[in-house]
């Protein structure tokens, strides 16, 4: 029984502390995998089980201003990470074919990690999408691809911060942070009420954008398959199939919404047999109530 907990206690440490970054290692969450599985846990648990429960004889919360400020908080969170990544790295200092991790304690070596942890951060918080969305009776868009979507990039995320906080893994991180700032723009414009309607008109534009931000991250991605830089190159095993399995799941949402097939008459959404025409993460109606709602709301 010791010899198996020192073998335990050595390949832990092995995984958990050697083949991690130095410099990260020792951050809020980093350090061990359990901080932040714990927190997918009660995600899941929440929006799977005690949350729909404690919601099934309650109204729907109405919360038009937080939602606002939550949106506006997480555009300027996005636009931060889409500016420190092309100006820490892309735009001046990083080749795009191929990439390595500065690990060195430099400025710019710093600055590429603390990135890296921020965005780690900001998938924690965006777990917040579908608890908002539980408090608000939106069942029909707690989706698969929603859940695994918010489960996946807060594990990812914490992979890349604790053993590679920088280089070729960042070009992902950087165009899905231009996404969010057009995503939660809309959200929050959608959350103001019926008078903005009209500037939204452009829907279905996040959706095209959602797609080439996969087909761009697999074509970098590929590169790795045949060029070395020092950056592992087994990580093509985790993103290229993720980059084709998220591409295929939103192209069929946007099929289902916004194709003449999709759509009843009048050009409204119809449902399908999964449910709902929106049912894809990252609904594109996250934050839109109907009008009657938001005039309670008022």
């Amino acid at each position: 029984m010791e010899n198996s907990t020192s073998t335990l206690g050595y390949y832990w440490d092995y995984i958990f502390v050697d083949l991690a970054d130095k410099r990260t290692n020792d951050w809020p969450l980093i350090k061990s995998p359990l901080p932040g599985l714990t927190l997918i846990g009660l995600y899941l648990y929440f929006v799977n089980s005690w949350g729909p429960r404690f919601m099934k004889h309650r109204k729907p919360f109405h919360m038009q201003k937080l939602l606002i400020v939550y949106n506006f908080l997480q555009v300027l969170v996005s636009v931060y990470l889409f500016v420190e990544g092309m100006n820490g790295g892309w735009l001046r200092h990083y080749s795009w074919r191929c990439q390595p991790v500065d690990t060195s304690t430099t400025a710019l070596g710093m600055r590429e990690a603390r990135g890296c942890y921020v965005y780690f951060i900001a998938k924690l918080t965006e777990l917040l999408d579908t608890i908002f969305f539980v408090l608000r009776k939106k069942d029909n868009q707690v989706s698969f691809l929603h859940l695994y979507h918010h489960t996946v990039m807060p594990m990812i995320s914490w992979g890349c911060t604790k053993y590679f906080p920088g280089g070729h893994g960042t070009f992902i991180g950087v165009i899905n942070s231009f996404v969010h700032i057009v995503m939660y723009f809309y959200y929050m414009l959608a959350a103001m009420g019926p008078e903005f309607q009209r500037y939204l008109w452009w829907k279905h534009w996040i959706t095209n954008l959602q797609m080439i931000q996969f087909g761009m991250a697999f074509l970098h991605s590929a590169q790795l398959l045949y060029t070395d830089c020092g950056y592992p190159r087994w990580s093509v095993c985790f993103t290229l199939p993720n980059a084709i399995f998220f591409y295929m799941l939103f192209n069929d949402f946007y099929k289902k919404s916004y194709s003449k097939k999709g759509k009843g008459k009048h050009g409204k959404k119809v449902k399908h047999a999964n449910g709902t025409a929106n049912g894809i993460t990252h609904d594109i109606n996250h934050n839109e109530t109907k009008p009657e709602e938001e005039k309670k709301e008022k």
